[in-house]
């Protein structure tokens, strides 16, 4: 047992604020700091969120919208929402067992998880629970054979999609981790201690179940956070496309040209994120450029989207500006800070009842019909707003 189980029913978590402000009482301030926080001034991550807020959405009304459909076509497989969950790195640290909880939850509620190359699970373990709604996320830290090994490795546990993630040339300073002391693994000094111990529940379930590390990683391939990933570049791309077998998705990219680059070297999917603020501090938000991505590959070409989503009507707004899939970050990790598994649940919960309601505002019975002509005084007129929501075949 971790201490945190059971259903929502009961939860305090009736939205994303709700699980971040919960948490931030119930994590170490060191804990939190790492899932809160960003790069530089974090203006890049206050931006992400508020950018959202600027963009408004047009009520219609007298149209029947009962029955509302969230199923979503990608990759050849319905999911039973529009979005998923993105790959993080080290979510035991938040609570022992966060990694099953995702798991679980991604299977039961049948959406994919991304698995982090830096998982506190082994990359097989994480494929044995979550089935095949597990994305694996690859860097190329150190030596392209080693990245074309795990690849290799994700593809003989079952990994289908394989998630190249390239905005992390050098991992950026993040002041709060560096006033914390934050390092992996923990050393714990007399500042790290008094957090801890004002922390109780937080520091008994961790010293029970050991400081997590990352798991796929041995012996002299150890993982080293603060490594240079800079290998993964359009030489290495080509490569992995020759070598990878399923559906390949290319992973923070914010710009239209890298995009349409990415797209005619074969990758099956490009991902919009500027990895939530935490790598360039003065990035546009991301929902910003995620339209001019989509008129540079086209409308047939599958986008997936992460970066400031935090309720239901994130999700429409970037799937009405091009995305075809959206994925989660930080509040999956707040929820389950704040009351693990059960807030993990009631925030899920939380986001898709945000999303039905907003299709019936909107006048919307099937999540593919959400489209640019809900965005509200955009300068198209009807027939150039193109719908979003496609029906994407997987590779052959």
């Amino acid at each position: 047992m971790t201490g945190f189980s059971g259903k929502a029913k009961g939860s305090r978590i009736h939205c994303a604020a709700d699980a971040r402000r919960l948490a931030q009482l119930r994590l170490p301030r060191l804990v939190f700091d790492f899932v809160d926080g960003a790069t530089g001034r974090e203006v890049g991550a206050h931006k992400n969120a508020t950018a959202f807020d600027q963009i408004e959405l047009t009520p219609r009304v007298m149209v029947p919208t009962d029955g509302r459909n969230l199923s979503t076509e990608i990759f050849g497989r319905t999911f039973n929402c529009p979005f998923g969950i993105a790959p993080m790195g080290m979510c035991n640290l938040i609570w022992p067992g966060a990694d099953g909880m995702l798991a679980r939850l991604a299977k039961s509620r049948d959406i994919p998880l991304g698995v982090s190359f830096a998982s506190s699970t082994t990359l097989e373990e994480m494929r044995d629970w979550a089935g095949p709604n597990a994305w694996f996320q690859l860097y190329v830290q150190g030596e392209a054979d080693a990245a074309l090994a795990m690849a290799e490795r994700a593809s003989k546990a079952g990994y289908e999609v394989l998630v190249l993630t390239v905005d992390v040339p050098q991992v950026s300073r993040r002041v709060r981790d560096l006033n914390n002391g934050f390092t992996v693994p923990f050393r714990i000094g007399a500042r790290q201690f008094l957090d801890f111990a004002a922390h109780p529940r937080w520091a008994l379930a961790t010293l029970r179940h050991g400081s997590p590390v990352p798991q796929n990683f041995r012996g002299s391939t150890g993982f080293d956070r603060t490594a240079s990933r800079a290998g993964a570049d359009w030489t290495f791309l080509k490569r992995l496309r020759d070598a990878w077998p399923g559906t390949l998705v290319v992973k923070g990219v914010m710009s239209a040209e890298d995009a349409l680059r990415i797209r005619n070297a074969g990758a099956d999917a490009v991902w919009v994120s500027n990895h939530g603020g935490r790598q360039l501090d003065a990035a546009p938000p991301a929902i910003s450029v995620l339209p001019h991505i989509r008129r540079a590959v086209g409308p047939d070409y599958p986008l997936i989207f992460d970066s400031g989503i935090r309720q239901g009507e994130d999700v429409v707004r970037a799937l009405a500006l091009g995305a075809n899939f959206v994925m989660l970050g930080r509040p999956v990790l707040y929820a389950i800070g704040a009351e693990g598994e059960a807030g993990l649940t009631a925030y899920l919960d939380a986001l898709q009842d945000e999303l039905e309601i907003a299709m019936a505002q909107l006048g919307l019975s099937d999540v593919n019909q959400i489209n640019r002509a809900v965005i509200a005084d955009t300068d198209e007129t009807p027939s150039d707003r193109a719908p979003t929501g496609l029906k994407l075949a997987a590779r052959t």
